[in-house]
């Protein structure tokens, strides 16, 4: 049972290949780079290979393929664990949503975070699910936030109950509508001269190949389609066309955390963990499951 994966001897910079043998957890060899045909040549040396476990990657399944096509191909252990969390965490955190917004809706007066839906970026299914998920959970939490608030709590009182900033319930109960989470600003080889460029464009110079000149005088290394797009973007002159309780434990359990306790062996859990993942378990049959 053969393992196979690179290795890095300058990270970032040099990859080697390292092979293993899983029944006996030694390094059968390590070749100085991890390409396709390196690893499919050693692999024809050893025809007692019967099971290549590897990851995703495209090289280490072209090696198995050509070096050892009589081999059965594994995931890895530690892809398949990976894919198992991910799964798990999205069954978790839309059950415990649904809770939470159960709670928030028995209290005296609805919550005033509705939320509305974003329009999806363009990504994968599961990627689309998985932030989905995330959102409805982040969604019923200041639900429940809001009702606590209704009940009387301070916002300090708020915080400690629900294990989240003080900050961060001041933000939610001002904002009277459900605060969406918006993109990180991407950072850019452009930003250090940004001040440097405005101060040219109030003075007049509206000329991108001009600006982009005197950005190269001043030291800049980069493409001029980098400036452009740039500019394009920042400058729009520029385009040319308590009785709300909750069941589980305080603070409130995110499903990222829940999902561990699931992958945890039971022995290793402390017994509050243990009874906080029966109650998981009886939210639905869906979780249950799962």
């Amino acid at each position: 049972m053969l393992g196979i994966d690179d290795w890095s001897l300058r990270r970032g910079r040099t990859f080697g290949t390292i092979l293993v043998d899983l029944m006996s957890h030694t390094i059968l060899d390590l070749l100085p780079d991890r390409t396709a045909e390196a690893a499919a040549a050693w692999m024809r040396k050893h025809p007692e290979i019967e099971v290549v476990s590897r990851d995703r990657g495209g090289d280490s399944a072209s090696a198995a393929a050509a070096g050892a096509p009589h081999a059965t191909p594994w995931a890895d252990r530690f892809q398949r664990i990976k894919n198992l969390r991910e799964a798990l965490e999205g069954v978790l955190a839309l059950h415990l949503a649904a809770h939470r917004n159960g709670l928030a809706a028995k209290s005296s007066t609805p919550p005033l975070l509705a939320g509305h839906p974003r329009r999806p970026a363009k990504r994968s299914p599961k990627e689309a699910h998985q932030k989905q998920a995330r959102r409805e959970e982040r969604l019923a939490l200041s639900n429940q936030v809001v009702a606590l608030r209704k009940l009387g709590l301070s916002q300090a009182a708020i915080a400690k109950q629900m294990g989240i900033g003080h900050a961060t319930v001041s933000r939610w109960l001002g904002s009277g509508t459900f605060p969406e989470q918006q993109p990180r600003a991407r950072r850019t080889h452009l930003d250090p001269h940004l001040p440097f460029l405005r101060d040219r464009w109030e003075a007049g110079c509206h000329t991108l190949a001009q600006l982009y000149r005197e950005l190269v005088a001043h030291g800049y290394t980069h493409s001029y389609e980098s400036v452009y797009e740039q500019l394009v973007r920042l400058l729009p002159e520029g385009r040319k066309n308590p009785q709300a309780s909750d069941l589980l434990p305080r603070p409130p359990l995110l499903a990222r955390d829940a999902s561990f306790l699931f992958l945890r062996r039971s022995e290793e859990l402390s017994a509050e963990e243990q009874e906080t993942r029966l109650i998981l378990r009886s939210l639905h049959a869906e979780v249950n499951q799962a």
